[in-house]
């Protein structure tokens, strides 16, 4: 099952649903995702809870002043069928910088402006604006 994915399926339904927030299970992945996407203002925060197993994240879901989700569009860029790495050198660029690449690198989970300034390439997990 692709994690990640789900994850970014289940974000991308509450925010057309209008849902102020949604549960998901936790990982470690998961969070450093929700942490860049809460840096730059995609969502407004998240919350980890144990329940005695895997645990719960909760994400607090950011929207404009017209009512629309922060997150316009999600790609899937690197899936479990088909792994996508980039180089510190070949970094795109998402929405000529409306947008954000987010990577996993050797040092974690960051945006691909951090990666690239840190000299680092990875797994290009996806592509948000």
């Amino acid at each position: 099952m692709d994690t990640i994915g789900d994850f970014l399926t289940r974000i991308r339904n509450a925010g057309t649903a209008r849902h102020e927030k949604v549960d998901v299970p936790a990982s470690n992945m998961r969070k450093g995702v929700a942490a860049i996407l809460k840096d730059f203002g995609y969502i407004k925060a998240f919350r980890e809870a144990k329940d005695g197993k895997q645990g719960i994240m909760r994400v607090y879901l950011n929207y404009t002043n017209n009512g629309k989700p922060a997150i316009d569009t999600v790609k899937r860029v690197s899936k479990p069928g088909k792994r996508v790495y980039v180089k510190a050198d070949d970094i795109p660029q998402v929405r000529s910088g409306y947008g954000i690449a987010i990577l996993s690198t050797s040092k974690g989970i960051m945006s691909g402006s951090e990666a690239a300034e840190k000299n680092l390439g990875g797994e290009y997990l996806m592509k948000v604006w």
